[in-house]
């Protein structure tokens, strides 16, 4: 696997060297600096210690730009201790990470520097404009109430049908959502996707033959890096600049008050229980698809009987759950308090495939105030669906 890496990264050096006879697109274009790093820098150098965290999905999980970071800031800082966070989760996007900031991030420690991607999942899993905003927003909020001089870098990966938006004239909307929140911010930010469309058409590689997927091959985890690399060189020209002045750090005020800035797992021993549920200690599957880190071997609540119903007391003013959608993932209803009984399914297009984490968002924008969640599973499903099951990780609240 090694010898393979070494060698796609010798095609991404000679495929830079032949771009070089070209008039290469620099991704400085594609980079909004803003109000810079400064007190990631200032941590690094001048308190030599920095705790930087990775929030995102699978191009953040899988080795590569990442794994390219944490040894640039090491090479180039060696006097500095680093703690790295790798928080990246295949399949989620920024309502997952809203809810999931808490606990896999923020419970690990004072971040100084935060990488936050969610533009791909966000777009492929379907999330309205609407909840991306307030989750992005959310992240944003909650990262900055904890340690108000962290600096957050945005970022928006490429795939296929960004590159044929761009195509068309139109910006990606998670592209849009996350650059708009990265600018009322002043939050440094990348929009790779615009990048690796521009170059493309540039010619200055292929899609197919060195990028190969929307997860990167080395040659294309090799060029975020560089992009990211940029960005960081960049910000530190302005971080000398504004050495000796003192940024603020007060918040503006939110784009959308709903937003999910207090969102955090809620125990699923909450809930109240009919006899058609089960608490499971350590679940896993019995079939053969497969599963996702941190959702295989974990406490969840189970029911496949329609007409099991549960019911959740909370305060808050957002309420969901994070589920393990498999190929017989059923669908449920649900209400909040006396309100009109809804349905949603949660049978995904990669369950017959994946018992994939699938996080459900029932209500936003509630009053500050008690609240009853009633929720049942439906005689209906989806033929493709082997059941009706449904299998509870966790709640989702936002205080």
């Amino acid at each position: 696997m090694r010898k393979l890496f070494i060698f796609q990264l010798l095609i991404f050096s000679i495929a830079f060297s032949c771009a070089a006879q070209l008039k290469v697109l620099p991704f400085s274009d594609y980079l909004q600096v803003r109000n810079g790093l400064n007190h990631a820098y200032r941590q690094i150098e001048y308190n030599k210690k920095a705790t930087v965290a990775f929030l995102g999905g699978s191009i953040t999980f899988n080795e590569g730009w990442r794994n390219m970071v944490c040894d640039y800031l090491r090479k180039q800082y060696p006097d500095a201790r680093f703690q790295f966070i790798a928080a990246g989760i295949p399949s989620l996007g920024s309502l997952p990470h809203a809810f999931r900031f808490q606990q896999d991030v923020l419970d690990s420690g004072k971040v100084d520097l935060l990488f936050l991607e969610a533009a791909v999942n966000d777009q492929v899993n379907g999330t309205d404009s609407i909840t991306q905003v307030r989750a992005l927003e959310g992240i944003i909020r909650h990262a900055k109430a904890n340690n108000p001089k962290v600096d957050i870098i945005m970022m928006s990966f490429a795939d296929p049908d960004k590159t044929n938006q761009y195509n068309q004239g139109r910006t990606p909307l998670s592209v849009a959502n996350h650059e708009k929140i990265a600018a009322y911010y002043g939050l440094p930010s990348i929009n790779l996707a615009k990048a690796v469309r521009d170059k493309l058409q540039n010619k200055e590689f292929d899609w197919n033959r060195d990028f190969v997927d929307l997860h990167p091959s080395p040659f294309g985890q090799k060029l975020y890096f560089e992009a990211i690399k940029t960005l960081l060189t960049e910000s530190h020209k302005i971080n000398l600049k504004k050495s000796r002045k003192k940024n603020s750090h007060n918040l503006p005020v939110p784009l959308d008050q709903s937003n999910f800035s207090r969102g955090s797992y809620y125990s699923i021993n909450k809930a109240n229980l009919d006899g058609d549920w089960k608490l499971i200690q350590s679940w896993k599957p019995t079939d053969q698809l497969g599963t996702r880190n941190k959702f295989v071997n974990i406490p969840l609540l189970e029911s496949s009987s329609p007409g099991a119903t549960l019911t959740l007391d909370f305060k808050g003013t957002a309420i969901g759950m994070a589920v393990v959608s498999g190929g017989d993932a059923g669908m449920v209803k649900y209400r909040i308090d006396n309100g009109p009984e809804k349905q949603i399914d949660l049978f995904t297009s990669w369950s017959n495939s994946l018992h994939l984490p699938w996080y459900v968002l029932f209500a936003a924008g509630l009053k500050n105030d008690q609240h009853t969640l009633t929720l049942s599973i439906a005689d209906e499903n989806k033929p493709e669906s082997k059941g009706h099951a449904c299998r509870i990780v966790n709640f989702l609240l936002n205080k």
